[in-house]
């Protein structure tokens, strides 16, 4: 399936109501599910063959309270794929952007490589790189804040 299709049908999921979605194209199969949480499931009890189990699932213990993060202020430039995250063009090359420098909408801020393709990611907002968040050769999630601009 197309890189490209396949990340539409992640920004559709992203930005909907929709939990989770299953497209089939020729022998090509992708499922998307959105996830709120992660969540323990219980595995279910096995009865003895002839036999129907009615025990319920062991109670969890509660989860820990997580401490509250204040998001920081700015717009947060997000990874739109999973890939390996270059602040250059190549090993030597200078960085595309520096923290401190201001941008405009279009310019290259890194590259991502996903699937030996190298992808460009651009501002999509004009401002300040107040803080990049991502190390040079790191590997990067979907939806993974990269830069952080003010």
């Amino acid at each position: 399936m197309d890189l490209r299709k396949l990340k539409t049908l992640i920004d559709l999921v992203a930005e909907s109501g929709i939990a989770e979605l299953e497209v089939t194209e020729g022998e090509d199969k992708v499922r998307i599910v959105k996830q709120a949480g992660v969540f323990a499931v219980p595995s279910p009890a096995v009865a003895a063959p002839g036999t129907m189990s009615t025990a319920a699932p062991a109670a969890a213990a509660p989860p820990n309270p997580i401490p509250l993060v204040e998001e920081p202020k700015g717009h947060q430039v997000k990874s739109p794929m999973v890939g390996t995250f270059y602040r250059a063009s190549g090993p030597g090359a200078k960085a595309f952007v520096e923290v401190g420098q201001t941008i405009k909408p279009g310019d290259t801020l890194c590259i991502i490589e996903a699937m030996k393709l190298l992808n460009e990611i651009e501002a999509e907002v004009s401002g300040t790189v107040k803080e990049i968040l991502a190390e040079n050769g790191q590997a990067v999630e979907y939806g993974q804040a990269l830069f952080l601009i003010v």
